[in-house]
């Protein structure tokens, strides 16, 4: 497996309390991939996750061509003329399409997994379109799509999609996943996933700043 804009590590993190596959992690900024290195270390996970300082466009040339089954990505949002960008330097790049743009994202994606193979995003639902077309584009066929809404009765802020390399068209749509309750409290299935992967997992002081 491998993660894309992988940051500090988290997904890499909570995908090893899942599975038992090796995973890579790709991060472009120097500071978030030694924080990356770091998690992994006090995890015990460092024979498990591989991160790696890198850019996402030429990464292929280093680990390879179609050699992965799964691949996770959460890409800056917002093109670099839209929003105001952020003062520091390094959430600027993690909120905007600085150092890769979304067509930059899905085409590196294809070309790191196999036949097959299955690559999940996140993005802000008002993308949906753009990732759809980019995704064939490179003969990634958008199998799932699940929208993210933060209270019932509210438009959806983000989309949870996932692609097959050269998959057959069909696509589903599943059941929102709502992230706040009625008590304004993380829904079960959020608990289950950042508090019950997270309970065994340790960061770096710097991971939260």
């Amino acid at each position: 497996m491998i993660d894309l804009c992988t940051g500090n590590g988290v997904v890499p993190l909570l995908l090893a309390t899942r599975t038992r596959a090796d995973i890579w992690g790709v991060e472009i900024q120097e500071r978030l991939a030694d924080m990356a290195v770091r998690n992994a270390l006090i995890n015990g996970l460092e024979h498990r996750l591989h991160m790696i300082q890198g850019d996402l466009k030429t990464i292929h040339q280093t680990l390879g061509h179609g050699q992965f089954d799964a691949l996770t990505v959460n890409p800056p949002y917002l093109p670099v003329p839209n929003g105001e960008q952020n003062v520091n330097e390094h959430y600027a790049a993690a909120r905007h399409e600085i150092h890769c743009t979304l067509e930059d994202v899905i085409a590196a994606s294809a070309k790191l997994v196999k036949a097959g193979g299955k690559v999940a995003m996140v993005h802000r639902a008002t993308r949906l379109i753009d990732i759809c077309c980019l995704m064939r584009k490179y003969r990634l066929e958008p199998k799932r799509i699940r929208y993210v809404h933060a209270r019932a009765g509210e438009e959806a802020m983000m989309v949870l999609i996932e692609g097959m390399k050269d998959g057959k068209p069909e696509i589903r749509t599943l059941p929102p996943l709502i992230v706040y309750d009625e008590n304004q409290e993380y829904c079960k299935e959020l608990k289950e996933i950042y508090y019950g992967g997270r309970a065994s997992l340790e960061f770096s002081a710097e991971a939260t700043e």
